[in-house]
C-alpha cells in the first residue's frame, strides 16, 4: 500500500504524527490514488486522531460518494460499511450537527425506515435543543416521505417543539384522509385567539377551511358537532351568513337528511338581514330542490317504461313539486321580509307588503294592522302618516266607513315626527267626509283639528311638544280648512277662520292677499283694505312689498282720485320703511296715481324723490323716465337741472351716456357752447382707447358745428385726457384688456394685434407676462396717434355759423374758408 512516491510524506508522519497538516498533505497526495490506498491513509490518520472533525468529515464525504450511486439493496454491505464509518465517528463527534445530518440524510436512502428513525432520535438526544431545529426540518422531510401513522406520530412530536407550525399537520393529514384527526386540529385552531398563521391566514379563513372540511366529509368527522360549531360560525362572521346556512344545509344533505336540510334552508331565508345573504340561501335551497325533483321524476319515468305502480313514490313527487312552486311564490315575501328585519320602520315596504297580498283582504288587514304595531313613529323611514291614511282608505273602497274613521281618529293620536304630517292626516279625514258627501262633518273634523291646547302660548318649532299640541298652527291645516270654508261654509264662518289665522300670528301673504280677495268679491271693499292693512302691519320688506303693491293697486282701481289724500297717505306709508331696492315701482305707482288724478308738479316732485332714493342699478333708469315725462308736461327746457343733477350724481360710465343725451338736446335746440362744453366735461371719463365712441361723436360734432380753434381744443382735450389715464395704473389693465378684446380669436395668448379705424394698417404689440405696462400704453398712444394721422388728410371745417348738410362735406369742398391740416403737428 506504500509507494516509493509515499516514502517522504511517510518519514514526516513518522516524525509528527499528531500533526493534522502533515496527514492532510499525505492525503492530498493520495487522492488521485486507488480508494482502498485512500482509506489506508485515512485509516491510519484517524487512527492517531480520532476527534478531529475535518478529517472524519472527509472521510465520510469520500465514503458517501462512492456508494452514492449503488443500489442500497444489491449493494448493502457497502451502505453497511459506510454507516459503520458514522457510527465510528460519533463515538466522539456527537456533539456535531453536521456529521448527524449527512448520517440521517445518508440513512434516509438506505430503506430502513425503523433505523433511520432511530439515529433522528439518537441525534436529537445527543444536540442540544438550539440544534434541534436543524434536525427536524429533516426529520419531517423524511416523514413526509414515509407518510403513514410513522409521519403522523412525528408531526405530533415536532408540535410539541413548534406548536405554530400545525397548519403544515393539518395538510398532512388531509394528504392522509385523516379527515377527522385535520378537523379536530383545525378546530383547536380557531378557537385559540393567539395563534398566528404562518401562511398568513386570517382567522375566518381558517373558520372557512374548517366548515368546508366538515361539510365535504360529514362521515368521517366523529369527534366534533358539526351543527353547534356552524352556527356559532353564523352569530360570529354576520357578513358570511349566507354561504355558512348553505353550509349546514350541505352538510345534511350529504349524510341524506333532507328534511333536516330544508328546516336549515327555511330557517337562513327566514333570520338573515342582507338581500345579499337571502339570494345565495334561496338559490341554493331552490337548485337543491330540483335536483330531489329531476332524479324523483328520472325514477317515475323508469317505473313508467317498466310498468311499475308506486303510489307512494308518485305522491312523494307531486308533493315536492307542490313544496318548489310555493317556495318560487314565496319568494317576494321572503325579499321584503329581509328588508324588513334590517328596517322595520320602513313604511315604503310596508307598503309593497300590503301590494303583493293583492286581493287577500284579509292579510291585507293583518299586514297594516302589525306594521302600526311595529313602526315608531320617531323612527319611521318615509311618511308614516300616508300608511295610515291607505289603511282607512283600504276600508273606504271596502265600504267600511265606520272602520276607515276608526282608524283616522287613532291615527290622530299617534305621535308622528312632523307637525306636517298630523295635519295632512287630518286633512285627509276630511277629504274623505267630502267624497262621501258629509260636508258638516267634514267641517266638523277641521273643527276638531285647529282646536287650540288649553296653553295656546306653545313654540310651533318646539320638538320636546307632542305634535298635537302643535297641529293648531299648522298653516297647512288652517289653508285647507279656509278652503273648505269658502266652498261650503257661509261668509260669517270664513271670516271667521281667517281672523283666527290672523290672531295666531300664523298667516302668510297667500294668506292675507287670499282673504283680501274673497272679501272683495262679497263687495266688502273697505274689510279687504284693512286686511291688507294688518297684512303689511304682520311682514317686513321684501315680504310687505309684494302686499303693498297688490293693495295699492286695488285702492286706486277702486277710488281712483275720489280720496286722493288717503292714497297719498298710503303711498308714504309704503315708501316710509322701503329698501332702494324695491323703491322703483312704487314711486312709478305714485307718479302714475299724480299724472292720473293729481298735479303734474306733483308727480315731478315724486320722481325727483325716486331719482334720489331707488338703488344705484335703477337710478340711470328713473333719471332717464324723469327725464322724459318732465319733457313732455314742461319742455324740453325744464330738464336742464335734472339733466345738470343726473350727471352729478350718476357713475362715471352713466353719466358720460347722460352728458351725450345732455349735448345733443343742447344741440337741437342750437345751443352749441353748451353741447361743445358738456362734450369737454364728458370727456374726463373716457379713455380714447377704451372708449373711442365717445371721441368719434364729438368728432363729428365738430366736424359739423366747429371750426379749426375748436377742433384744435378737442385734440388738446384729447391728450390731456389720454395722459392722465396713461399715469393711472388701475386704468393700464383695463386698456390692455379693452384692446385685447378687440383682437382676431386666432391669435396666441402673448401677442396683441391692434386695427385701426380706417383699416389701413395692422401692428402687433408683443406682450410677455413681466412686461412694462407703461411702456405698452405708450405705444398704443403712438399707434392711436398714427391713425389720427391718416384721418385728418382728408377732414374739411366750415364755421359754426354755417349751416350745412352733409353732402355738402366732401373730398373737394366749395368753402373758400376751408382750412386744410396736417395733424401731425397737434400731435
Amino acid at each position: 500500500m506504500i509507494e516509493e512516491l509515499d516514502i517522504p510524506f511517510e518519514e514526516e508522519i513518522l516524525r509528527n504524527p499528531y500533526t493534522l497538516k502533515s496527514w492532510l498533505r499525505y492525503i492530498d497526495h493520495k487522492s488521485e490514488q486507488q480508494l482502498s490506498q485512500q482509506i489506508f491513509v485515512y485509516e491510519r490518520a484517524l487512527k492517531e486522531l480520532p476527534g478531529s472533525y475535518k478529517l472524519w468529515k472527509q472521510y465520510l464525504d469520500l465514503r458517501r460518494e462512492h456508494v452514492q450511486e449503488l443500489n442500497p439493496v444489491r449493494f448493502e454491505k457497502e451502505y453497511l460499511k459506510v454507516n459503520n464509518c458514522f457510527e465510528r465517528a460519533l463515538v466522539l463527534l456527537h456533539k456535531m450537527p453536521r456529521i448527524w445530518l449527512d448520517y440521517c440524510s445518508f440513512m434516509m436512502n438506505q430503506c430502513r425506515v425503523t433505523k433511520t428513525r432511530r439515529i433522528f432520535d439518537r441525534a436529537l438526544k445527543a444536540l442540544p435543543i438550539t440544534q434541534h431545529p436543524r434536525i427536524w426540518e429533516l426529520y419531517l422531510k423524511f416523514a413526509r416521505s414515509v407518510g403513514g401513522e410513522t409521519a403522523i406520530r412525528l408531526y405530533r412530536r415536532y408540535l410539541k417543539l413548534e406548536p405554530d407550525r400545525v397548519e403544515e399537520y393539518i395538510e398532512l393529514l388531509l394528504s392522509l384522509n385523516r379527515y377527522d384527526e385535520a378537523a379536530k386540529r383545525l378546530a383547536q385552531t380557531v378557537n385559540n385567539d393567539r395563534f398566528q398563521s404562518m401562511f398568513g391566514k386570517s382567522n375566518y379563513q381558517l373558520w372557512m377551511e374548517l366548515c368546508d372540511l366538515i361539510c365535504e366529509h360529514p362521515h368521517e368527522i366523529k369527534s366534533l358537532k358539526v351543527e353547534p360549531i356552524i352556527r356559532s360560525g353564523i352569530r360570529r362572521f354576520t357578513d358570511q351568513v349566507g354561504r355558512l346556512w348553505n353550509s349546514l344545509a350541505n352538510y345534511w344533505i350529504k349524510l341524506g337528511h333532507f328534511e333536516k336540510a330544508r328546516d336549515v334552508f327555511e330557517e337562513g331565508i327566514s333570520t338573515v338581514m342582507t338581500v345579499r345573504d337571502f339570494t345565495q340561501i334561496f338559490d341554493t335551497y331552490a337548485k337543491a330542490e330540483e335536483t330531489v325533483i329531476e332524479r324523483k321524476m328520472e325514477e317515475a319515468a323508469e317505473r313508467a317504461e317498466e310498468g311499475i305502480d308506486d303510489p307512494k313514490a308518485d305522491s312523494e313527487l307531486d308533493l315536492r313539486l307542490m313544496r318548489f312552486e310555493q317556495l318560487m311564490d314565496r319568494r317576494p315575501f321572503l325579499v321584503n321580509d329581509v328588508l324588513l328585519r334590517q328596517n322595520p320602520n320602513n313604511v315604503h315596504e310596508w307598503e309593497k307588503r300590503v301590494a303583493l297580498w293583492k286581493d287577500n283582504h284579509t292579510k291585507v288587514v293583518e299586514t297594516y294592522t302589525k306594521a302600526m304595531r311595529t313602526i315608531d313613529p320617531k323612527k319611521a323611514t318615509g311618511k308614516f302618516h300616508v300608511l295610515w291614511t291607505n289603511f282607512a282608505k283600504f276600508y273606504e273602497q271596502g265600504g267600511d266607513i265606520e272602520n276607515a274613521r276608526t282608524i283616522f281618529e287613532k291615527a290622530t293620536h299617534v305621535d308622528f315626527k312632523n307637525v306636517n304630517d298630523l295635519a295632512a292626516l287630518w286633512c285627509e279625514y276630511a277629504e274623505m267626509e267630502l267624497r262621501l258627501e258629509n260636508y258638516n262633518r267634514a267641517l266638523d273634523v277641521m273643527g276638531r283639528a285647529t282646536v287650540p291646547p288649553r296653553n295656546p302660548n306653545v313654540d310651533f318649532r318646539d320638538e320636546s311638544l307632542p305634535v298635537q299640541l302643535r297641529v293648531f298652527k299648522s298653516i297647512k291645516l288652517w289653508s285647507f280648512y279656509v278652503d273648505l270654508e269658502e266652498s261650503i261654509g257661509t261668509i260669517e264662518s270664513t271670516r271667521a277662520v281667517y281672523d283666527r289665522i290672523l290672531e295666531l300670528k300664523i298667516a302668510n301673504p297667500q294668506i292675507i292677499i287670499n282673504y283680501a280677495n274673497f272679501l272683495e268679491e262679497n263687495k266688502y271693499y273697505e274689510e279687504s283694505f284693512k286686511v291688507y292693512e294688518r297684512g303689511v302691519e304682520l311682514f317686513n320688506y321684501p315680504i310687505s312689498f309684494e302686499i303693498w303693491n297688490v293693495y295699492l293697486t286695488k285702492f286706486i282701481n277702486r277710488y281712483g282720485g275720489l280720496k286722493l289724500e288717503r292714497a297719498r297717505d298710503l303711498f308714504e306709508q309704503a315708501l316710509e320703511k322701503c329698501p332702494p331696492k324695491y323703491a322703483k315701482p312704487l314711486y312709478l305707482m305714485y307718479g302714475k296715481l299724480e299724472e292720473d288724478y293729481g298735479l303734474a308738479r306733483h308727480a315731478m316732485r315724486i320722481y325727483d324723490r325716486a331719482t334720489r332714493s331707488v338703488s344705484d342699478e335703477d337710478r340711470f333708469e328713473m333719471f332717464n323716465f324723469y327725464i322724459a315725462k318732465a319733457s313732455a308736461n314742461f319742455g324740453v327746457t325744464y330738464t336742464r337741472e335734472i339733466y345738470e343733477r343726473a350727471i352729478e350724481v350718476l357713475p362715471d360710465k352713466e353719466a358720460k351716456d347722460m352728458s351725450l343725451k345732455y349735448a345733443e338736446l343742447e344741440r337741437k335746440l342750437g345751443e352749441i357752447d353748451r353741447a361743445r362744453a358738456l362734450y369737454a366735461h364728458a370727456s374726463q371719463f373716457c379713455d380714447p382707447r377704451t372708449v373711442p365712441s365717445f371721441w368719434q361723436t364729438w368728432h363729428d360734432f365738430e366736424v359739423k358745428h366747429g371750426n379749426e380753434d375748436t377742433f384744435k381744443e378737442m385734440l388738446r382735450i384729447k391728450r390731456s385726457v389720454q395722459a392722465q389715464y396713461n399715469t393711472e395704473v388701475n386704468f393700464i389693465s383695463a386698456q390692455i384688456l379693452a384692446t385685447r378684446q378687440a383682437q382676431q380669436s386666432g391669435q396666441e395668448s402673448g401677442q396683441v394685434q391692434g386695427v385701426p379705424s380706417n383699416g389701413s394698417s395692422v401692428s402687433e404689440i408683443s406682450v410677455p407676462g413681466t412686461s412694462n405696462a407703461m411702456q405698452i400704453a405708450e405705444q398704443e398712444a403712438m399707434q392711436t396717434k398714427a391713425n389720427l394721422t391718416s384721418v385728418s388728410k382728408s377732414m374739411t371745417f366750415v364755421p359754426s355759423s354755417t349751416q350745412v348738410n352733409k353732402e355738402n362735406v366732401s373730398s373737394n369742398p366749395s368753402n373758400p374758408d376751408e382750412i386744410t391740416m396736417d395733424m401731425d403737428d397737434d400731435l
